[in-house]
């Protein structure tokens, strides 16, 4: 599975979409419960949150009040030069009061910075909580659902929930949350300031809002199916782009990079296309709000200007008034944003608490069996079973084995062979029947302890990012480093291994594409001698490897198998000839069973399937 890009603050073409306040299109569908929800989780930050809260509106008060006293200094500098120009005794400007207002200022507009300094990072620190405990919440949640889910979801869909939501939710609630406070506290604050200069001139001001809110609403409007074209588009180039790299060999070993150019440039077109218009449209609305706010200063400064002569105001209030008109569109916009940013983390939270609502598997049981002292007594008792309900592929499967035996289980392909491994180990549960472990059935096992009954080797080698020796380990986790190599040299590993640079301390990359296919094969066989099982699983374990190193690996199995209970799913007939008993599979039913002799002298379909893969020896 690969790793998906965590998105940027940026949010570039691979990113998410923002909508045209800032915010993402998408909407919740349950905006109301989600928040709720949300809400849970910042429940135990409700201090933090006060303080956050408290700080927030202090800070914006200190910058409110700083233009009023501002306008005080402009007063006594116009009042000076007049009194000069008049020739009044005592006449110039005043510059010690000039300067003891300016020190005042400079102390608000202090105080004002570290509260604000203070909040951010509170928030950010409550904001990056919240999102650690959602991911960790997420991350056990994976652990307990069941495999179905993932069959019906891309692995990109998953990772998405884990990343891109949860950084949605937390970079949203760090702006929102203090946006919103100090947005509502300057609106407050601005307005009752802007009436206690000249309620004239705060009626002008307010005149041109409806305006201003009337030609961005249509540019909202216009711009909204731009931006749901956005992030639909990306989706599609996101999972093209994955879906190409993940098979890249694949692409150029059928030439097919042109098509893929191709259907990229398709999805990319339309992107840019949706993208282009959407950016520019939500770019207008800047410009608009600077060109109508342009045109209040005028009227306000008309009116200012014809207030001063009347004596009404002081000239240095005009200025005071100029600058909270713009503080107060600023805000307003801001609330606008804020609306669409939390419209996007309520729908990327729903995402989140949609995927932490699935169904789960039940981990543990009541009064569980315990998984010590059973002598692997395996009995499946008409089992049936379909991925889909309404389609059965594992028929009245009914089967005895004893202790210590070898089972193998072959058959054509798409027989169920696998499928029989999947509801031993309970990855997922049968529709009807039973399975039994030394009389006792699977139902009433923890799953935890009845998969540590079990040692899998599938055909497709599972190894992570880590070194050789971790990956050996990860069968017994607190295995030591001689256990290690006692299972490596087990497996015919430990000479492959100590040939490396670093030994067992080589790091296998993301994909363990540094070491071959066989070798990747030979070491979860190790893994699986490590882990030491009372039932081993062999699907097609030996696939990978070359004839002679099966032959040695054969005979390590050999000793590994005795006293335990196997099942071996082989396509090659000739290693499972020494098997106690042969489970001959065709359409989800056992149509022969017994072992290597026995079927061969029934002539049935084993003996076809056995003498047809020697005929195509020959023919070869």
């Amino acid at each position: 599975m690969s790793n998906s890009e965590k998105n940027n603050k940026s949010r570039g073409p691979m990113g998410m979409g923002r909508g045209p306040m800032g915010g993402n299109v998408e909407k919740a569908k349950n905006f109301k419960e989600t928040m709720k929800s949300l809400m849970t989780y910042l429940k135990p930050y409700t201090l933090s949150i006060i303080i956050v809260v408290i700080f927030a509106i202090g800070s914006t008060v200190f910058t409110i009040v700083g233009p009023k006293i501002l306008g005080k200094a402009t007063t006594e500098i116009f009042n000076g030069l007049v009194s000069k120009t008049t020739g009044a005794e005592g006449a110039g400007i005043d510059f010690d009061k000039i300067a003891g207002i300016l020190l005042t200022l400079l102390g608000l507009y202090v105080v004002s910075a570290l509260l604000a300094f203070v909040q951010g990072f509170i928030m950010s620190g409550v904001t990056q909580k919240v999102s650690y405990n959602l991911r960790k919440e997420l991350a056990e949640k994976i652990n307990r659902m069941p495999l179905k889910y993932f069959d019906t979801r891309t692995h990109g869909e998953v990772l998405s929930r884990v990343t891109n939501d949860i950084d949605t939710v937390s970079q949203n609630l760090n702006q929102s949350m203090t946006q919103m406070i100090t947005s509502v506290a300057m609106i407050i604050g601005v307005l009752a300031m802007m009436l206690s200069i000249s309620i004239p001139m705060t009626i002008a001001a307010l005149l041109i809002l409806p305006i201003s809110m009337g030609l961005i609403g249509a540019v909202v409007k216009k711009s909204q199916k731009y931006f749901k074209s956005q992030q639909e588009y990306l989706g599609h180039v996101n999972g093209q782009v994955e879906e190409v790299y993940g098979g890249h060999n694949i692409v150029k070993a059928f030439n097919g990079e042109e098509e893929a150019v191709k259907e990229f440039d398709k999805y990319n077109n339309t992107l840019y296309d949706s993208a282009w218009k959407s950016q520019f449209l939500s770019g207008m609305m800047m410009p608009i709000m600077t060109f109508v706010g342009n045109i209040g200063y005028v009227m306000i400064s008309i009116l200012g200007g014809w207030l001063a002569i009347q004596k009404a105001i002081e000239v240095g209030d005009i200025l005071s008034f100029v600058q909270y008109v713009r503080s107060f569109t600023q805000p307003i916009a801001q609330v606008a944003q804020i609306a669409n940013l939390m419209q996007s983390t309520a729908a990327a939270a729903e995402r989140v608490f949609e995927f932490i609502a699935e169904e789960e598997e039940e981990q543990t049981v009541p009064n569980p069996v315990s998984p010590n002292g059973l002598e692997g007594r395996v009995d499946f008792k008409d089992v049936h079973f379909g991925y889909n309900p309404d389609k059965t592929i594992i028929n009245d499967f009914t089967a005895n084995i004893k202790p210590g035996q070898k089972v193998a289980i072959v058959g054509p392909t798409g027989a169920g062979k696998t499928t029989i491994v999947k509801l031993l180990m309970r990855f997922y549960d049968i529709n009807s029947g039973d399975i039994l472990i030394d009389g006792n059935s699977i139902m009433n096992f923890n799953r935890g302890e009845l998969r540590e009954l079990f040692g899998m080797v599938l055909q497709d080698t599972w190894l992570f990012n880590g070194s050789i020796r971790e990956n050996i380990r990860y069968g017994k986790l607190n295995a030591t480093d001689e256990e290690v190599i006692k299972a490596a040299k087990a497996a015919h590993v430990h000479h492959f291994v100590k040939t490396l640079p670093d030994g067992y301390d080589m790091e296998l990359n993301e994909e363990a594409s540094n070491v071959s296919q066989g070798q990747k094969q030979l070491l979860t066989i190790a893994r699986a001698i490590l882990a030491d099982p009372k039932i081993l699983i062999l699907d097609e374990a030996t696939s990978s490897v070359d004839t002679r190193t099966e032959v040695l690996i054969q005979k390590a199995m050999d000793n590994l198998m005795e006293g335990r209970t196997s099942f071996v799913i082989a396509h090659r007939l000739s290693t499972i000839r020494d098997a106690d008993l042969i489970l001959v599979m065709k359409d989800g039913d056992i149509i022969e069973q017994g072992n290597h002799e026995e079927l061969l002298s029934a002539g049935g379909f084993y003996c076809d399937l056995y003498n047809s893969q020697f005929e195509n020896s020959e023919i070869a």
